[in-house]
């Protein structure tokens, strides 16, 4: 499994950020993934603030319920009046919201070491027993019909457990600076258009992108390319899968709009990275590719590398062949709950990375799924509180300084450009290119050559 993914659907979360006005989740805990016990979900889930525990049972209903408390596995009950129990579906999946508020504050959560999420003590307790299932009484602390929210359906085929983060507010300033008008998207465009390198050797610079499989890598390339195209395009292969769209190594120029000449700008694609050994991109295959070993359309083998007698190995490239800059890009969303073994596949690539002495930027995908409120405003970006601590948990867990992690919007639903996303697009590019440019200063600089040209009218 490449990544922890969320059962809700972009409908339901929806729903259920109605039900809580619009706030954020972040996934703490996945019964499936993490194992269907009370330790477990403590373990997950203690002192991580407000919370939203989230059930899914076989009849189709989604149901659960929201406390504002952190639990900290006290032994006892905790008082909250924001707490109520919730049902997104009814039966076969019908889209039916129901909001049960808390009746008794003081006992709207019994926050117990051997209990999973446990409304009003019984009202609603889900991992009954250790297992995926639920109890559920209609008492004084909640009134309910039982059958109207899980249609007397113990059974559980996931239960989920999100961080509740408040969204709602915003930094009364951007902690950076960016200016958002068509006209400052005109003036990097054009900064891009007529960069060139300083080296004669190397005509474009070649920019790794590296991430981990549904972060957003090839439609991160598809979308500066589409600025510059004038329209949404699609070159490289997206999707949703759970394993690597991207098989081939792939080399993409970008183009100055659809018959333009190509910028001096080339992105090289690979497979993406996955937790499992002996899937997605290998390490060792990272070492041949950033020395220019490794040819366009390479088929990526995952048992077995790229080997100097290998077809179409490139025995001796020479700078312009080699990788200037990488590119990391991280789903901002799911930083927190990335995989251990992922977690540590990444940092062995920095360190591979590092031993190049190659600069690195960090393209923070899916800012929009952090704040939602981004999705009508994505000038907000560097006002929203939830951006930044993304940003820093981002710093934190992969260890690269914060200067070098950057937001973008990728364009992934849109049929139009939009001046504001583009900034943002532009901005990582325009980032990149300084960066490489950076790494091309450790080579000495190339006078042109002369022309020779013999003197016809020397003395006989």
């Amino acid at each position: 499994m490449a990544d922890v993914k969320s059962r809700l659907t972009e409908d339901e979360l929806k729903h259920l950020q109605h039900l809580l006005l619009g706030e954020h989740f972040a996934l703490l805990y996945k019964g499936s993934l993490h194992g269907y016990n009370a330790s477990t979900f403590h373990a997950k889930c203690d002192a991580q603030g407000p919370t939203v525990a989230v059930a899914y049972n076989g009849s189709g209903y989604i149901f659960g319920g929201f406390t504002s408390q952190s639990y900290v596995s006290s032994g006892a009950y905790k008082n909250d009046e924001k707490a109520f129990l919730f049902r997104l579906k009814g039966k076969d999946g019908v889209l039916s919201p129901l909001k049960i508020p808390v009746k008794t504050a003081a006992c709207a959560i019994y926050d117990h070491s051997s209990c999973g999420p446990n409304f009003g003590g019984g009202s609603l307790q889900m991992l009954n027993q250790n297992a995926a299932a639920v109890v559920t009484n209609s008492n004084n602390n909640y009134t309910f019909n039982v059958a109207d929210l899980h249609g007397n359906d113990l059974g559980l085929l996931e239960c989920e457990v999100y961080r509740v983060e408040d969204t709602s507010t915003f930094l009364e300033s951007p902690w950076r600076k960016i200016t958002w008008t068509t006209e400052e998207r005109g003036k990097i465009m054009e900064e891009i258009r007529s960069y060139k390198p300083y080296l004669n050797s190397v005509p474009q610079i070649r920019i790794l992108v590296l991430g981990p499989v549904g972060a957003g890598k090839s439609s991160f390339f598809n979308s500066v390319n589409s600025v510059f195209r004038g329209y949404v395009t699609s070159q490289a292969i997206v999707g949703s899968d759970n394993t690597s769209l991207t098989t081939q190594y792939r080399t993409y120029p970008v183009k100055d709009g659809r018959d333009g000449k190509p910028l001096s700008i080339i992105f090289c694609d690979t497979m993406g990275i996955e937790e499992t050994s002996g899937k997605g991109l290998e390490i060792d295959e990272v070492s041949n590719i950033i020395k220019g070993h490794v040819p366009d359309r390479y088929q990526f083998n995952p048992a077995a590398t790229l080997r100097p007698d290998s077809p179409g190995f490139i025995k001796t490239p020479s700078l312009k062949d080699q990788i200037h800059c990488v590119a990391f890009v991280i789903d901002g969303s799911k930083i927190e709950i990335l995989p251990e073994k992922l977690e540590d596949k990444l940092k062995q690539l920095r360190r591979k990375v590092n031993q190049f002495d190659l600069p690195q930027l960090v393209l923070l995908t899916k800012v929009d799924e952090i704040c939602p409120t981004l999705e009508e405003d994505i000038q907000c970006v560097y006002k929203s509180k939830a951006v930044e601590k993304q940003m820093r948990i981002t710093a934190e867990r992969l260890g690269i300084p914060l200067a070098q992690i950057v937001p973008v919007k990728n364009y992934c639903s849109e049929l139009d450009l939009s001046f504001d996303v583009d900034i943002l697009i532009l901005s990582a590019m325009r980032q990149l290119i300084r960066l490489a440019e950076s790494y091309l200063d450790n080579f000495p600089f190339e006078k042109p050559k002369k022309e020779f040209k013999p003197n016809l009218y020397c003395d006989a």
